[in-house]
């Protein structure tokens, strides 16, 4: 009987492809956007010598800008349960009394240490003082850029992105502070040790790029927190 003489071997298989590296996640679109909001106050600046209680106060006015986009957070937020739900009667409008305090309170320190020449005897801080501050200040547009920051963020991540199906109301309640305690009390320190020294431009542009960075750190840790779903989606 014969046998087969064996085949020749076959060319070796091709090293398989290394792994490809992992990328790593960039920053949403929502952060260029505050990215590119926050230049605004740094070409003031730059540019048109703002003084530290104009910084102080667009931050401030930034705060009431946070305040209404959180009310409106709350609004639409959509919790599991119809109890959670109904709360919303009470937290909204305990929301805007306790933030409304909280608001106030710091706009009278910010009038009363930066900006004496527009405070009010007392705690008489009130509408027609800020908006007449504001005008003479020149901040209009600076205005206008945070306040389209923070509505493309709840456009584009809190509603299109599905956010509101992720919160619950009490996490809403506190969301705004932690915030705004953590960087306001580095921009009231910061802004009296840059009077201290006689308002330097490069003291101003640090404290700029500090509360940018700041306000960039937190924006980016609440995309993480709100990112994987919490509660079930309901049905439409």
């Amino acid at each position: 009987m014969t046998t087969v003489p064996p085949l020749p071997p076959g060319p070796p298989a091709p090293p398989a492809p290394p792994p490809a590296p992992a990328s790593a996640p960039g920053l949403p679109p929502s952060a260029f956007v505050l990215l590119l909001a926050n230049t605004v106050p740094l070409f003031g600046v730059l540019l048109h010598q703002w003084t530290v209680f104009a910084v102080m106060l667009l931050y401030w006015s930034e705060n009431v800008v946070v305040g209404g986009f959180n009310i409106l957070r709350m609004l639409f937020a959509r919790p599991s349960d119809a109890v959670a739900q109904a709360t919303k009667v009470f937290l909204i409008p305990f929301f805007c009394v306790h933030y409304g305090m909280f608001t106030f309170v710091h706009g009278v320190f910010v009038f009363g240490l930066f900006g004496k020449e527009y405070a009010p005897r007392g705690f008489g801080l009130s509408l027609p003082v800020v908006m007449n501050a504001i005008h003479r200040e020149g901040l209009g547009w600076a205005i206008v850029a945070l306040c389209a920051s923070h509505a493309f963020s709840f456009f584009h991540n809190y509603l299109a992105g599905g956010e509101y199906r992720n919160v619950a109301l009490q996490q809403l309640m506190m969301r705004p502070y932690g915030r705004i305690v953590l960087l306001h009390l580095t921009i009231i320190f910061g802004g009296m040790l840059v009077m201290a020294l006689g308002s330097p431009v490069a003291a101003l542009v640090l404290l700029v790029t500090l509360k940018t960075a700041i306000d960039l750190g937190a924006h980016m840790v609440e995309r993480k927190k709100l990112g994987a779903p919490a509660f079930p989606a309901s049905a439409a």
